[in-house]
């Protein structure tokens, strides 16, 4: 199955082109602190765990759960290996946090030990990790989890410590299944050269008990492999399919015992590309080689302006695709050579453009850059370098320093990627390139659908919807918060980004004390009146920020529509947002 580019499609009637600026807020945030029996169970890295792929994952790990299923009500994990429950009633009657579980044995201090974690899979479903390599099924047997404990349906050691970061229940040949997503960084022995680490994440299917099970069972287990910790990972809620935004691609090893094998017929393929291209200001050039005795009569290519098929008679097309750029579909040509060779010819449409590659997401040719251009390149660039240090580099050629880089200056290959995995052929199907996109956060505003991810788009933060594969729009345009892109950019300290599930509020946190909030405009009770541009303002968009009693970092961050939860070492505070009604 070849991954089809896509692209997201913003909703103009969602933007606001007319947006000002936030207006500072000096209204009151009744803000309530609830004092813990038992400090958080939290994790700090280990000497071993030095690469940003550990700081990723596991350090700016957020130790605050949500129930996106029961309004107000957020969960956390303590040094006894209790998790523990604060539901929101009353504001002003908050209790002590209630035991909903406790883990089997307590949380020792095991050095391959992680961070406890979990996820609320249904109404009625938790999915749990014990950070020493255990997966936890439990069942919430009532829906009000205050009123007792879960109930262990299934436990079992899954090998090295992992953190659950999705999960979903479906129903599948009338057998209920949960689709489980695990992370790991793992030590690669394969990579000489990088940080000697991967990323993978374990897709685990677990049948629930049925008439033909008697008990939970794992049906099967699918791994995908990155070089970068997924900023976004999600189940398709019918498990068909799997999300991913990564600044790396992943890819799946269907059979780890065959990833050697499977390398090596890449290493193959590499060696013998199906053609070679070249590229000038005006065209690209491919040349293929052919079977002996091939005659004109049997080669078939056709042109379109953004797609190409070499075909030879009678015979499935061995190259076809859509081109990386625009073509003059009537200017191009083919001719054959030495009856061992075509040679085609596409006149480029943008002159002056350098493609890439020919075919969008193609692997199998490969480009031969043409010398004279290397030659004049590399004489553009000299006086860039220099075999001598600058003694003054203040004078006349400062150094480049790479904090004033600007997003502009960003390679493709750091851009980040969106991509849609197949369940079955376990292959990428869809793939949008997100370019500066910068991704900020994800939140639940269903908790029947996938999570949503907001991205930076100019300088809004636009906040997007995944749909099911066989919707026509794969990913809806839900909300915007205006100016957001470029205000966060600014707050250095930042460590947890949110927004409330009916995208009436953002919030982001500071590593410590400092919360900010960001209010969408609503109506003002009096009419104000712009002086400079002369007229009327109906609506104000408000900022707002709480500190917090606490020295103490912070560790959770999670938003209602009414509340924030933040949760510190030994204290989960609790901020009013916003008034029901």
């Amino acid at each position: 199955m070849e991954a089809a580019n896509c692209s997201l499609r913003v909703n103009r009637l969602l933007l606001d082109p007319k947006f000002e600026s936030y207006k500072l807020s000096l209204d009151p945030l009744p803000c309530y602190g609830v004092d813990l029996d038992a400090a958080v169970a939290e994790v700090k890295l280990r000497d071993d765990q030095y690469t940003l792929d550990h700081m990723q994952a596991y350090g700016m790990y957020n130790y605050l759960h949500s129930n996106p299923w029961c309004s107000d009500s957020v969960f956390y994990v303590d040094q006894i290996g209790r998790i523990l429950n604060l539901t929101v009633n009353l504001d002003t009657a908050l209790g002590k946090p209630i035991e909903v579980f406790r883990f089997p044995s307590e949380l020792r201090s095991d050095e391959r030990r992680l961070c406890s974690s979990m996820h609320f899979t249904s109404t009625n479903w938790v999915t749990l990790s014990d950070g020493i390599g255990i997966l936890y099924l439990i069942h919430i047997a009532k829906a009000d989890h205050s009123s007792g404990r879960w109930e262990l349906k299934f436990n079992q050691e899954l090998g090295d410590p992992f953190i659950v970061i999705h999960s979903v229940l479906f129903v599948r040949e009338e057998v209920q299944i949960i689709d489980v997503l695990l992370l790991r960084v793992e030590k690669d022995d394969l990579d000489v050269q990088g940080s000697g680490f991967r990323v993978s994440l374990e897709w685990i299917s677990i049948a629930l008990p049925s008439q033909d099970h008697c008990k939970c069972e794992i049906l099967k287990r699918r791994k995908l492999y990155g070089k970068s910790v997924p900023h976004y990972a999600a189940i398709e809620p019918d498990g068909n399919g799997l999300m991913i935004i990564s600044y790396k691609p992943f890819r799946f090893i269907a059979d780890e015992q065959n990833q050697a094998e499977e390398e090596s017929m890449e290493q193959d393929e590499k060696k013998e590309p199906l053609y070679v291209w070249r590229q000038t200001a005006d065209d690209v050039t491919l040349t293929f080689a052919l079977p002996d005795d091939t005659t004109k009569d049997n080669i078939q290519i056709h042109f379109a302006p953004t797609q190409i098929t070499v075909s030879l008679k009678e015979q499935k097309p061995f190259l076809k695709g859509p081109l990386y750029s625009v073509i003059d579909h009537e200017s191009s040509t083919w001719i054959l050579k030495d009856e061992r060779r075509v040679e085609v010819t596409l006149a480029k449409k943008d002159i002056g453009s350098m493609w890439a590659e020919v075919i969008v997401g193609d692997k199998q040719g490969e480009f031969i850059p043409d010398p004279a251009q290397c030659a004049a390149i590399a004489e553009q660039l000299m006086h860039l370098t220099s075999e001598d240090l600058n003694p003054d580099p203040d004078v006349d050629k400062p150094p480049c320093n790479a904090q004033e880089l600007e997003e502009c200056d960003v390679s493709i290959e750091d851009c980040a990627t969106l991509c849609r995995f197949d369940g079955g052929s376990l292959k990428a199907t869809h793939v949008v390139n997100l370019g500066s996109n910068q991704f900020l956060f994800s939140s639940v505003s269903n908790p029947e659908l996938m999570p949503c991810f907001s991205l930076r788009h100019d300088v809004d933060a636009l906040l997007w919807q995944p749909r099911l594969a066989s919707d026509d729009n794969l990913w809806e345009h839900a909300s915007t918060f205006n100016a957001l892109g470029y205000v966060q950019a600014s707050k250095r300290d930042k460590k947890f980004f949110t927004c409330a599930p009916n995208c009436s509020y953002a919030a982001l946190c500071e590593c410590v004390r400092r919360i900010f909030i960001y209010r969408q405009p609503s109506p003002v009770a009096t009419e104000l009146y712009n002086r400079k541009e002369g007229r009327r303002v109906g609506q104000v968009a408000k900022q707002q920020v709480a500190s917090l009693e606490t020295n103490h970092p912070i560790l959770g961050f999670q938003a209602s529509n009414e509340h924030l939860f933040v949760l510190t070492t030994n204290k989960l505070f609790v901020i009013r947002v916003n008034n029901s009604s």
